[in-house]
Protein backbone atom coordinates (compact mmCIF):
# COMPACT_ATOMS: atom_id res chain seq x y z
CA UNK A 1 0.00 0.00 0.00
CA UNK A 2 1.05 3.51 -0.78
CA UNK A 3 2.01 6.14 2.56
CA UNK A 4 -0.93 8.14 2.20
CA UNK A 5 -1.15 11.10 4.82
CA UNK A 6 -4.67 11.72 5.28
CA UNK A 7 -7.32 9.35 6.96
CA UNK A 8 -9.24 9.20 3.60
CA UNK A 9 -7.00 8.13 1.59
CA UNK A 10 -5.09 5.88 4.07
CA UNK A 11 -9.00 4.22 4.72
CA UNK A 12 -9.75 3.92 1.34
CA UNK A 13 -6.37 2.02 0.11
CA UNK A 14 -6.71 -0.38 3.43
CA UNK A 15 -10.03 -1.38 2.22
CA UNK A 16 -9.75 -1.88 -1.42
CA UNK A 17 -11.70 1.06 -3.16
CA UNK A 18 -8.63 2.86 -5.19
CA UNK A 19 -8.31 2.16 -8.43
CA UNK A 20 -6.99 5.62 -10.08
CA UNK A 21 -6.73 9.01 -9.00
CA UNK A 22 -5.72 11.98 -10.89
CA UNK A 23 -2.47 13.44 -8.82
CA UNK A 24 -2.79 11.48 -5.59
CA UNK A 25 -0.12 13.58 -4.01
CA UNK A 26 -1.99 17.06 -4.60
CA UNK A 27 -5.12 14.96 -3.07
CA UNK A 28 -3.68 13.65 0.04
CA UNK A 29 -2.32 17.01 0.54
CA UNK A 30 -5.41 18.81 0.41
CA UNK A 31 -7.79 15.92 2.54
CA UNK A 32 -5.08 16.53 5.06
CA UNK A 33 -5.93 20.43 5.58
CA UNK A 34 -9.04 20.67 4.69
CA UNK A 35 -12.96 19.37 4.48
CA UNK A 36 -13.22 17.69 0.70
CA UNK A 37 -16.58 17.95 -0.63
CA UNK A 38 -16.80 14.84 -3.25
CA UNK A 39 -19.32 13.51 -4.99
CA UNK A 40 -20.69 10.48 -6.99
CA UNK A 41 -23.78 10.77 -9.80
CA UNK A 42 -26.44 8.27 -9.66
CA UNK A 43 -29.37 8.59 -12.36
CA UNK A 44 -32.96 7.46 -11.44
CA UNK A 45 -33.63 4.70 -13.97
CA UNK A 46 -35.08 2.69 -11.42
CA UNK A 47 -37.10 2.91 -7.93
CA UNK A 48 -34.31 1.52 -5.57
CA UNK A 49 -30.13 1.63 -6.56
CA UNK A 50 -28.89 -2.37 -6.58
CA UNK A 51 -25.85 -3.99 -4.81
CA UNK A 52 -23.85 -3.27 -8.15
CA UNK A 53 -24.18 0.12 -6.97
CA UNK A 54 -23.15 0.01 -3.41
CA UNK A 55 -19.50 0.33 -3.77
CA UNK A 56 -19.52 3.71 -4.75
CA UNK A 57 -22.62 4.26 -2.17
CA UNK A 58 -19.90 3.14 0.63
CA UNK A 59 -17.25 4.96 -0.81
CA UNK A 60 -19.65 8.22 0.07
CA UNK A 61 -19.40 6.50 3.54
CA UNK A 62 -16.10 6.34 3.78
CA UNK A 63 -15.48 10.19 2.46
CA UNK A 64 -17.86 10.97 5.46
CA UNK A 65 -15.96 8.63 7.98
CA UNK A 66 -12.67 10.41 7.10
CA UNK A 67 -14.55 13.67 8.10
CA UNK A 68 -15.27 15.14 4.66
CA UNK A 69 -18.59 15.90 2.96
CA UNK A 70 -20.51 13.62 0.59
CA UNK A 71 -22.49 15.25 -2.10
CA UNK A 72 -24.87 12.82 -3.85
CA UNK A 73 -25.84 14.08 -7.30
CA UNK A 74 -29.22 12.36 -8.46
CA UNK A 75 -29.43 12.42 -12.40
CA UNK A 76 -32.88 14.10 -12.73
CA UNK A 77 -31.83 15.86 -15.89
CA UNK A 78 -29.08 13.16 -16.62
CA UNK A 79 -31.72 9.94 -16.72
CA UNK A 80 -33.86 12.21 -19.37
CA UNK A 81 -30.69 11.08 -21.70
CA UNK A 82 -29.46 7.98 -20.46
CA UNK A 83 -25.47 7.14 -20.10
CA UNK A 84 -24.34 5.06 -22.84
CA UNK A 85 -21.16 3.54 -20.65
CA UNK A 86 -22.08 -0.28 -20.65
CA UNK A 87 -25.04 -0.25 -22.74
CA UNK A 88 -25.81 -1.71 -26.30
CA UNK A 89 -29.41 -0.15 -26.35
CA UNK A 90 -30.88 3.13 -26.14
CA UNK A 91 -32.55 3.70 -23.02
CA UNK A 92 -36.59 4.08 -23.02
CA UNK A 93 -37.47 7.52 -21.92
CA UNK A 94 -38.82 7.95 -18.68
CA UNK A 95 -41.54 10.55 -17.39
CA UNK A 96 -40.78 13.68 -15.26
CA UNK A 97 -43.16 12.33 -12.48
CA UNK A 98 -41.45 8.88 -12.55
CA UNK A 99 -37.98 9.95 -12.41
CA UNK A 100 -38.77 12.24 -9.43
CA UNK A 101 -40.28 9.46 -7.84
CA UNK A 102 -37.38 7.20 -8.12
CA UNK A 103 -35.62 9.87 -6.62
CA UNK A 104 -37.37 10.32 -3.53
CA UNK A 105 -37.53 6.26 -3.41
CA UNK A 106 -33.26 6.23 -4.04
CA UNK A 107 -33.05 8.44 -1.34
CA UNK A 108 -33.97 6.66 1.31
CA UNK A 109 -31.54 3.81 1.00
CA UNK A 110 -28.86 6.29 0.84
CA UNK A 111 -29.87 7.91 4.11
CA UNK A 112 -29.21 4.19 5.76
CA UNK A 113 -25.29 5.25 4.75
CA UNK A 114 -24.76 8.75 5.24
CA UNK A 115 -25.69 11.27 7.90
CA UNK A 116 -27.60 13.89 6.19
CA UNK A 117 -28.06 17.52 7.39
CA UNK A 118 -26.68 21.14 7.45
CA UNK A 119 -22.91 20.72 9.62
CA UNK A 120 -19.55 20.73 7.32
CA UNK A 121 -19.45 17.23 7.20
CA UNK A 122 -22.86 16.41 6.44
CA UNK A 123 -24.24 14.89 3.50
CA UNK A 124 -26.42 16.36 1.07
CA UNK A 125 -28.18 15.52 -2.38
CA UNK A 126 -29.00 17.42 -5.10
CA UNK A 127 -30.64 16.72 -8.24
CA UNK A 128 -28.76 17.74 -11.73
CA UNK A 129 -32.36 18.48 -13.57
CA UNK A 130 -32.33 22.08 -11.17
CA UNK A 131 -29.10 23.52 -13.44
CA UNK A 132 -28.87 21.13 -16.42
CA UNK A 133 -33.25 22.10 -17.01
CA UNK A 134 -32.09 25.69 -16.86
CA UNK A 135 -29.47 25.49 -19.52
CA UNK A 136 -30.68 26.68 -23.31
CA UNK A 137 -29.25 25.00 -26.23
CA UNK A 138 -27.82 27.77 -27.94
CA UNK A 139 -25.93 28.66 -24.31
CA UNK A 140 -25.16 24.78 -23.13
CA UNK A 141 -23.06 24.73 -26.93
CA UNK A 142 -21.30 28.46 -26.83
CA UNK A 143 -20.35 28.05 -23.46
CA UNK A 144 -19.68 24.06 -22.53
CA UNK A 145 -19.50 22.81 -26.58
CA UNK A 146 -16.35 24.83 -27.51
CA UNK A 147 -14.40 22.55 -24.93
CA UNK A 148 -15.07 18.82 -26.20
CA UNK A 149 -13.73 17.92 -29.67
CA UNK A 150 -15.35 15.20 -31.63
CA UNK A 151 -12.24 13.68 -31.94
CA UNK A 152 -11.67 12.94 -28.06
CA UNK A 153 -15.35 12.05 -27.93
CA UNK A 154 -15.32 9.29 -30.72
CA UNK A 155 -12.20 7.48 -28.07
CA UNK A 156 -14.62 6.68 -25.48
CA UNK A 157 -15.27 3.43 -24.73
CA UNK A 158 -19.07 3.86 -24.45
CA UNK A 159 -19.01 5.49 -27.99
CA UNK A 160 -16.25 3.03 -29.90
CA UNK A 161 -17.97 0.00 -28.40
CA UNK A 162 -21.27 0.47 -30.18
CA UNK A 163 -20.13 1.26 -32.71
CA UNK A 164 -17.78 -1.58 -33.23
CA UNK A 165 -20.97 -3.65 -32.23
CA UNK A 166 -22.37 -1.48 -35.14
CA UNK A 167 -25.57 -0.54 -32.54
CA UNK A 168 -27.09 2.97 -32.96
CA UNK A 169 -26.53 5.52 -30.36
CA UNK A 170 -28.21 8.97 -30.58
CA UNK A 171 -27.17 12.07 -30.69
CA UNK A 172 -28.80 12.40 -27.47
CA UNK A 173 -27.42 9.79 -26.07
CA UNK A 174 -23.68 11.57 -27.40
CA UNK A 175 -24.60 14.63 -25.29
CA UNK A 176 -24.32 12.90 -21.99
CA UNK A 177 -20.34 13.05 -21.22
CA UNK A 178 -20.59 17.11 -21.89
CA UNK A 179 -23.55 16.86 -19.20
CA UNK A 180 -21.67 15.28 -17.02
CA UNK A 181 -18.87 16.88 -17.44
CA UNK A 182 -20.81 20.24 -16.84
CA UNK A 183 -22.35 18.78 -13.75
CA UNK A 184 -18.65 18.85 -12.00
CA UNK A 185 -18.20 21.94 -13.48
CA UNK A 186 -21.23 23.49 -11.86
CA UNK A 187 -20.61 21.56 -8.75
CA UNK A 188 -16.92 23.05 -8.50
CA UNK A 189 -18.05 26.46 -8.74
CA UNK A 190 -21.39 26.79 -6.93
CA UNK A 191 -20.46 23.70 -3.99
CA UNK A 192 -16.78 23.67 -3.79
CA UNK A 193 -17.09 20.12 -4.59
CA UNK A 194 -13.34 19.00 -4.85
CA UNK A 195 -13.52 15.60 -6.02
CA UNK A 196 -15.61 13.44 -8.31
CA UNK A 197 -15.48 9.59 -7.23
CA UNK A 198 -17.20 6.42 -9.35
CA UNK A 199 -16.17 3.54 -11.11
CA UNK A 200 -13.38 2.54 -13.04
CA UNK A 201 -15.81 2.95 -16.28
CA UNK A 202 -16.26 6.65 -15.38
CA UNK A 203 -12.73 7.69 -15.44
CA UNK A 204 -13.27 9.32 -19.22
CA UNK A 205 -16.39 11.32 -17.92
CA UNK A 206 -14.47 11.94 -14.61
CA UNK A 207 -11.33 13.52 -16.68
CA UNK A 208 -14.14 15.44 -19.31
CA UNK A 209 -15.33 17.04 -15.98
CA UNK A 210 -11.81 18.13 -14.54
CA UNK A 211 -10.71 19.51 -17.58
CA UNK A 212 -13.84 21.48 -18.14
CA UNK A 213 -13.72 23.13 -14.75
CA UNK A 214 -9.98 23.73 -15.07
CA UNK A 215 -10.91 25.67 -18.93
CA UNK A 216 -13.64 27.73 -17.57
CA UNK A 217 -12.62 28.84 -14.15
CA UNK A 218 -9.30 27.73 -13.62
CA UNK A 219 -10.14 25.57 -10.91
CA UNK A 220 -8.10 22.20 -9.26
CA UNK A 221 -10.52 19.54 -9.08
CA UNK A 222 -9.47 15.70 -8.66
CA UNK A 223 -10.94 12.42 -9.71
CA UNK A 224 -11.05 8.99 -7.81
CA UNK A 225 -12.17 5.55 -9.05
CA UNK A 226 -13.02 2.11 -7.55
CA UNK A 227 -12.10 -1.41 -9.09
CA UNK A 228 -14.74 -3.13 -11.25
CA UNK A 229 -15.94 -4.87 -8.94
CA UNK A 230 -16.83 -8.33 -9.67
CA UNK A 231 -17.33 -11.61 -8.08
CA UNK A 232 -14.85 -14.53 -8.31
CA UNK A 233 -16.61 -16.14 -11.09
CA UNK A 234 -16.60 -13.56 -12.92
CA UNK A 235 -19.76 -12.27 -13.23
CA UNK A 236 -21.17 -8.36 -11.94
CA UNK A 237 -22.46 -7.72 -8.66
CA UNK A 238 -25.59 -6.74 -8.09
CA UNK A 239 -27.37 -9.82 -10.34
CA UNK A 240 -28.07 -12.89 -8.92
CA UNK A 241 -29.58 -15.94 -10.85
CA UNK A 242 -33.23 -14.05 -9.75
CA UNK A 243 -32.84 -10.93 -10.79
CA UNK A 244 -31.27 -7.55 -9.41
CA UNK A 245 -30.10 -7.52 -5.90
CA UNK A 246 -32.19 -4.58 -4.56
CA UNK A 247 -31.21 -1.98 -2.24
CA UNK A 248 -34.54 -1.02 -1.37
CA UNK A 249 -36.61 -3.53 1.10
CA UNK A 250 -40.09 -2.86 -0.92
CA UNK A 251 -37.94 -4.18 -4.31
CA UNK A 252 -36.30 -7.41 -2.41
CA UNK A 253 -36.80 -8.88 1.32
CA UNK A 254 -34.90 -8.52 4.29
CA UNK A 255 -34.00 -12.16 4.18
CA UNK A 256 -33.02 -12.46 0.08
CA UNK A 257 -30.80 -9.12 0.99
CA UNK A 258 -29.38 -11.56 3.73
CA UNK A 259 -28.85 -14.55 1.43
CA UNK A 260 -27.10 -13.04 -1.07
CA UNK A 261 -24.44 -12.07 0.89
CA UNK A 262 -24.42 -15.02 2.59
CA UNK A 263 -23.90 -17.00 -0.31
CA UNK A 264 -20.37 -15.05 -1.11
CA UNK A 265 -17.82 -17.12 -3.04
CA UNK A 266 -15.43 -18.29 -0.61
CA UNK A 267 -12.53 -16.26 -2.83
CA UNK A 268 -14.63 -12.65 -2.03
CA UNK A 269 -15.29 -12.99 1.63
CA UNK A 270 -12.11 -11.08 2.75
CA UNK A 271 -12.37 -8.26 -0.22
CA UNK A 272 -16.61 -7.92 0.26
CA UNK A 273 -16.01 -7.75 4.25
CA UNK A 274 -13.49 -4.69 3.31
CA UNK A 275 -15.77 -2.90 0.88
CA UNK A 276 -19.14 -3.55 2.29
CA UNK A 277 -18.73 -3.52 6.12
CA UNK A 278 -17.37 -1.54 8.56
CA UNK A 279 -16.12 -4.16 10.85
CA UNK A 280 -12.27 -3.51 11.44
CA UNK A 281 -9.37 -4.87 9.23
CA UNK A 282 -7.71 -7.16 12.18
CA UNK A 283 -11.71 -8.85 12.25
CA UNK A 284 -11.66 -9.18 8.92
CA UNK A 285 -8.43 -10.40 8.22
CA UNK A 286 -9.32 -12.88 11.43
CA UNK A 287 -12.48 -13.72 9.24
CA UNK A 288 -10.64 -14.08 5.65
CA UNK A 289 -8.07 -16.42 7.65
CA UNK A 290 -10.90 -19.20 8.40
CA UNK A 291 -10.59 -22.44 6.51
CA UNK A 292 -12.67 -25.47 5.56
CA UNK A 293 -16.09 -25.11 6.31
CA UNK A 294 -15.47 -22.49 8.92
CA UNK A 295 -15.10 -19.96 6.33
CA UNK A 296 -19.11 -20.23 6.65
CA UNK A 297 -18.57 -17.99 10.02
CA UNK A 298 -17.10 -15.81 7.64
CA UNK A 299 -20.05 -15.37 5.29
CA UNK A 300 -22.35 -15.04 8.43
CA UNK A 301 -20.38 -12.22 9.35
CA UNK A 302 -20.58 -10.91 5.97
CA UNK A 303 -24.28 -11.28 5.56
CA UNK A 304 -25.18 -9.98 8.48
CA UNK A 305 -22.85 -6.38 8.80
CA UNK A 306 -23.87 -5.68 4.94
CA UNK A 307 -27.47 -6.21 6.10
CA UNK A 308 -27.57 -3.90 8.72
CA UNK A 309 -25.88 -1.35 7.17
CA UNK A 310 -28.87 -1.56 4.22
CA UNK A 311 -31.38 -2.67 6.40
CA UNK A 312 -31.11 -2.36 9.76
CA UNK A 313 -29.85 -4.55 12.92
CA UNK A 314 -33.56 -5.79 13.35
CA UNK A 315 -33.30 -7.53 10.03
CA UNK A 316 -30.18 -8.79 9.86
CA UNK A 317 -31.41 -10.56 13.01
CA UNK A 318 -34.61 -11.71 11.39
CA UNK A 319 -32.63 -13.02 8.82
CA UNK A 320 -29.96 -14.81 10.40
CA UNK A 321 -32.32 -16.33 12.55
CA UNK A 322 -34.19 -17.57 9.65
CA UNK A 323 -31.70 -19.02 7.67
CA UNK A 324 -30.64 -20.81 11.03
CA UNK A 325 -34.05 -22.56 11.46
CA UNK A 326 -34.21 -23.04 7.88
CA UNK A 327 -30.82 -24.58 6.87
CA UNK A 328 -30.30 -26.75 11.04
CA UNK A 329 -33.68 -27.16 12.20
CA UNK A 330 -35.89 -27.42 8.71
CA UNK A 331 -38.39 -25.15 9.81
CA UNK A 332 -39.90 -22.66 8.11
CA UNK A 333 -39.09 -19.16 9.66
CA UNK A 334 -40.95 -15.80 9.62
CA UNK A 335 -38.47 -14.11 7.71
CA UNK A 336 -38.29 -16.45 4.56
CA UNK A 337 -40.03 -14.42 1.00
CA UNK A 338 -43.87 -15.12 0.52
CA UNK A 339 -46.77 -14.47 -1.72
CA UNK A 340 -50.16 -14.47 -0.73
CA UNK A 341 -52.64 -16.86 -2.85
CA UNK A 342 -56.65 -16.12 -2.94
CA UNK A 343 -56.57 -20.06 -3.66
CA UNK A 344 -55.14 -23.31 -4.92
CA UNK A 345 -51.75 -22.44 -6.86
CA UNK A 346 -50.06 -24.40 -9.17
CA UNK A 347 -46.48 -25.15 -8.03
CA UNK A 348 -45.23 -23.43 -11.12
CA UNK A 349 -46.99 -20.58 -10.62
CA UNK A 350 -45.79 -20.71 -7.05
CA UNK A 351 -42.27 -20.59 -8.19
CA UNK A 352 -42.89 -17.79 -10.46
CA UNK A 353 -44.39 -15.47 -7.45
CA UNK A 354 -41.67 -15.90 -5.04
CA UNK A 355 -39.22 -14.52 -7.83
CA UNK A 356 -37.42 -18.18 -7.68
CA UNK A 357 -37.37 -18.36 -10.94
CA UNK A 358 -38.13 -15.42 -14.03
CA UNK A 359 -40.58 -17.81 -15.90
CA UNK A 360 -43.01 -20.76 -16.00
CA UNK A 361 -40.58 -22.00 -18.59
CA UNK A 362 -37.42 -22.10 -16.41
CA UNK A 363 -40.03 -23.46 -13.21
CA UNK A 364 -40.69 -26.43 -15.32
CA UNK A 365 -37.06 -27.26 -16.09
CA UNK A 366 -36.37 -26.39 -12.00
CA UNK A 367 -39.29 -29.24 -11.99
CA UNK A 368 -38.16 -31.65 -14.53
CA UNK A 369 -34.37 -31.31 -12.93
CA UNK A 370 -35.77 -32.41 -9.15
CA UNK A 371 -35.37 -29.24 -8.13
CA UNK A 372 -38.48 -27.97 -6.55
CA UNK A 373 -40.16 -28.96 -3.12
CA UNK A 374 -43.05 -28.20 -1.15
CA UNK A 375 -43.05 -28.46 2.30
CA UNK A 376 -39.71 -30.90 2.09
CA UNK A 377 -41.26 -33.07 -0.64
CA UNK A 378 -40.13 -33.03 -3.85
CA UNK A 379 -42.27 -32.09 -7.09
CA UNK A 380 -41.91 -34.16 -9.90
CA UNK A 381 -45.51 -33.91 -11.60
CA UNK A 382 -45.28 -30.22 -13.94
CA UNK A 383 -48.91 -30.15 -12.88
CA UNK A 384 -48.36 -30.21 -9.37
CA UNK A 385 -51.51 -27.96 -7.61
CA UNK A 386 -50.89 -26.85 -3.74
CA UNK A 387 -54.64 -27.34 -2.29
CA UNK A 388 -55.80 -23.84 0.05
CA UNK A 389 -54.48 -24.99 3.44
CA UNK A 390 -55.08 -23.27 7.09
CA UNK A 391 -51.12 -22.89 6.89
CA UNK A 392 -48.40 -21.64 5.31
CA UNK A 393 -46.65 -24.09 2.82
CA UNK A 394 -42.93 -23.71 2.57
CA UNK A 395 -42.09 -23.78 -1.09
CA UNK A 396 -38.18 -24.58 -1.74
CA UNK A 397 -35.97 -23.93 -4.88
CA UNK A 398 -32.77 -25.48 -4.98
CA UNK A 399 -31.05 -26.13 -1.30
CA UNK A 400 -31.21 -22.24 -0.41
CA UNK A 401 -33.76 -20.73 -2.02
CA UNK A 402 -37.06 -21.19 0.34
CA UNK A 403 -40.53 -19.27 0.81
CA UNK A 404 -43.77 -19.11 2.32
CA UNK A 405 -47.32 -19.17 0.22
CA UNK A 406 -49.96 -17.83 2.39
CA UNK A 407 -53.37 -18.45 2.07
CA UNK A 408 -55.87 -15.77 2.42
Amino acid sequence: MTAYKSDLLRLLDARGYIHQTTDAPALDALASQAIVPGYIGFDATAPSLHVGNLVSIMLLRRLQQAGHKPVVVMGGGTTRIGDPTGKDEVRKMLTDDTIEANILSIRTAFEKFLTFGDGPTDAVMVNNHDWLGQLGYIELLQQVGTHFTINRMLTFDSVKLRLEREQPMTFLEFNYMILQGYDFRHLSKTMGVRLQMGGSDQWGNIINGMELARRMDGAEVFGLTTPLITKADGSKMGKSVSGAIWLNRDQLPDYDYWQFWRNTDDRDVGRFLRLFTDLPIDEIQRLESLGGSEINVAKIALANAATELCRGAEAAILAAETARKTFEEGASGGDLPSFDASGEISVIDALVALNFVTSKKEARRMIQGGGARVDGDAVTDEDAVIPTQAGPVKISAGKKKHGLINFV
